[in-house]
């Protein structure tokens, strides 16, 4: 093999190799996906872990104590989102009839005004009915993962436990104390993010369903936690998050409740998202708008809805250990988007 075929021979290998992964992937995806949930949720309360171990509680208390908080808000979520869940999926035929309707009469007014499209191209091409049943359906999806909840919760403890050594393993098995600092670094890079982002997207959720309530838009419990599930996804996730709760206010309320609706969300994102979180969370863990995308669709594809919403978080936590090292730096850079690269060269 001469040298100009190496690197292309070591690049087919990779990328089957990546290919093999990925099919694995989505076929144990009903196995993955909560595992994916359990790690996600380990990873958000692990700084409490960390503060009551600071305060001399011990780690299994520490440990019950933290899981008897996710089993609160758990049932909590449950009885306030289940109900709602199963109204919206059931309510969404007569929604989606009404935004037929009037997909219809604008395709009508057009004609009209010498705009002339087929109507089966038009309602192919322009059916915002569409969105309802895929919301309907990505709600079915995370409620399915949701009964393996015996499941994650267990995961939780088992990680929450080997989190309370494993820096000790890894110093024993390193035999110096570099390797725990870097471990020390990225834990608290990993966890000062899903903190402060899980703060904003819940102040987020929470702001959307007050302006939602105070319009009268139905469901507005549902709206919020999208807003604030999504708010997880950058650049795209608020774009989402908006589409079906304006649409409802449209089907609902009428036109001008719909722009009020539109206009709550380009606030609050705009507040949140321009304003608020880079003075927290500074602009050096923005990701690639093209690496967005690239993980909503992959992930998705791979992993379904569940799949979407951890994409991101799950590719900002291999940002940030890419830019813990010397070696994968470079990585990192390459996943970050023009505006942090620009404030790193200035």
């Amino acid at each position: 093999m001469t040298t100009q075929q190496a690197p292309i021979a070591k690049f087919l290998i990779v990328f089957a190799a990546f290919v093999i992964v990925v099919s694995g992937l989505k076929m144990a995806s009903s196995l993955v996906v909560p595992f994916l949930l359990a790690v996600f949720i380990a990873m958000i309360v692990s700084p409490l872990l960390v503060w009551l171990k600071q305060r001399r509680v011990p780690g299994s208390i520490a440990i019950l104590l933290i899981i008897s908080l996710i089993l609160l808000i758990g049932l909590i979520l449950g009885a306030v989102i289940g109900s709602s869940v199963d109204s919206f999926r059931q309510d969404i035929p007569i929604y989606s009839v009404k935004l037929g309707v009037m997909s219809e009469a604008v395709q009508q007014g057009l004609a009209q005004r010498g705009i002339d499209i087929d109507a089966q191209q038009w309602q192919n091409s322009f059916d915002p009915s569409a969105v309802m049943r895929w919301v309907g359906s990505a709600l079915a999806s995370f409620g399915n993962v949701m009964t393996n909840s015996v499941l994650i919760l267990i995961t939780v403890i088992f990680i929450l436990a080997e989190n309370t050594r494993f820096g000790d393993k890894l110093r024993i098995a390193r035999g110096d104390k570099s390797s725990q600092a870097w471990l020390d670094e990225l834990s608290s890079s990993i966890h000062g993010y899903l903190a402060i982002k899980t703060a904003i997207s819940a102040v987020t959720g929470l702001l959307i369903y007050i302006w939602l309530t105070i319009l009268g838009v139905d469901y507005a419990v549902l709206w919020g936690l999208i807003a604030f599930l999504l708010n997880f996804v950058p650049t795209v996730g608020s774009f989402i998050a908006a589409v079906p709760a304006v649409l409802l206010a449209l089907v609902q309320l009428g036109i001008g409740s719909a722009g009020l609706t539109l206009l709550g969300f380009v606030v609050v994102n705009f507040l949140m998202g321009s304003a608020i979180e880079p003075r927290w969370m500074g602009k050096g863990l923005n990701l690639s708008p093209l690496v967005v995308f690239v993980s909503l669709v992959l992930w998705g594809w791979v992993l379904g809805p569940v799949g979407m919403l951890l994409s991101i978080p799950l590719t900002i936590m291999v940002k940030i250990a890419l830019a813990a090292n010397e070696d994968t730096r470079w990585i990192s850079v390459m996943l970050g988007d023009s505006e942090t690269l620009s404030a790193n060269n200035s």
